[in-house]
C-alpha cells in the first residue's frame, strides 16, 4: 500500500512537471494565457490608461520560436501586432505627448522590446504588418535588406485595410479597437467601412470624392486608383458601382488624440 502511494504521488509529480513545462508562461500568472490574449489584454489596459508591466515583460521574453509558433497564420499575425502597435503608441504617448514633437524619430526610434528583440513602431508597420514593405515608395517596392526576425513574424499576403486599423495617435488616424484573430477578417471589414463612412466626401455632381490621404500615402497596398475605387470606395458603399470620380486627398490633422476607441 505504502509502495502504492508512492507510486501514485510520483506519477502526479511528473504530470505537474511536464504541463508547467508546456504551459506559456512559466512560474507567471498568466499561465494558460496565449500570447493572442495578451497582446488583446495589453491594449484593453492601455484603452483605460492603465500600466501593464507584467504582460510587457512577458512579452519581452518570450522566445522567437515560441511565439512564431503561436503566429502561424497571417490572421494571427495582424491581430498580434496591430494590438501591439495600437497598445504602445497608447502607452508612449500618455507618458511622455512631447514625444510626438518630432514624430520621424517617434516612429524610428526603437521602443518596444517583443520576444527579444527592440522594434521601433516602423519595423511593426512596415516590416512585419505590411510584408516587409519599404516605407517611403507608396508600397510599390520590398525593402531590400530584411532581417531573419522580420522573415519570422512578417505578415504573407499584403492586406491594405490594416492601414484603417492601425493607430498612429493623431486626430486624423483610424479609431482604435481590439483585433482577435478568430474573427480579424470581418473586423477589418467592418473597421474599413467605419473609417470610410467617416472621411469620405463623395460630390456627385463634380465627380470626385474627398479621401483619407493614407489612400495617397499608400496606394500600392490598396492597388493603386483602381483599386482604391473598386476594392475600398465600391466595395464599402461610399461611390457608386462602376463609377469613376476624381481621387482627392485630404489634409491629414496631425493633433494628438489618444481617446479615439470602437468596438468592433
Amino acid at each position: 500500500m505504502k509502495n502504492r502511494k508512492i507510486w501514485v504521488f510520483g506519477l502526479l509529480m511528473v504530470l505537474n512537471i511536464f504541463a508547467c513545462g508546456n504551459a506559456p508562461f512559466e512560474g507567471s500568472k498568466h499561465t494558460g494565457t496565449t500570447y493572442l490574449q495578451l497582446s488583446m489584454q495589453l491594449m484593453e489596459l492601455a484603452k483605460k490608461g492603465e500600466t501593464a508591466d507584467s504582460i510587457v515583460q512577458q512579452l519581452a521574453i518570450v522566445s522567437p520560436e515560441k511565439l512564431s509558433a503561436e503566429l502561424h497564420t497571417d490572421e494571427r499575425k495582424k491581430a498580434f501586432w496591430i494590438n501591439i502597435y495600437n497598445a504602445y503608441i497608447q502607452v508612449f504617448l500618455r507618458k511622455n505627448p512631447e514625444l510626438y514633437e518630432k514624430r520621424g524619430q517617434f516612429f524610428s526610434a526603437k521602443r518596444m522590446s517583443i520576444a527579444g528583440k527592440k522594434l521601433s513602431f516602423d519595423d511593426v508597420e512596415h516590416g512585419i504588418i505590411r510584408g516587409s514593405r519599404a516605407k517611403y515608395t507608396l508600397g510599390l517596392t520590398k525593402k531590400i535588406f530584411v532581417s531573419s526576425y522580420e522573415r519570422r513574424f512578417r505578415v504573407q499576403k499584403r492586406d491594405g485595410r490594416i492601414h484603417f486599423a492601425l493607430n498612429c495617435g493623431a486626430k486624423s488616424c483610424p479609431p482604435v479597437a481590439i483585433y482577435d484573430a478568430a474573427r480579424i477578417d470581418k473586423q477589418l471589414d467592418k473597421g474599413a467601412k467605419m473609417f470610410l463612412e467617416k472621411t469620405s466626401t463623395y460630390d456627385e455632381k463634380n465627380n470626385s470624392v474627398a479621401v483619407t490621404s493614407l489612400f495617397s500615402w499608400f496606394r500600392g497596398d490598396f492597388g493603386w486608383k483602381r483599386g482604391i475605387r473598386k476594392n475600398y470606395l465600391q466595395k464599402y458603399g461610399i461611390i457608386p458601382k462602376d463609377s469613376r470620380p476624381r481621387l482627392q486627398f485630404t489634409t491629414y490633422d496631425w493633433t494628438i488624440d489618444l481617446e479615439n476607441f470602437v468596438e468592433i
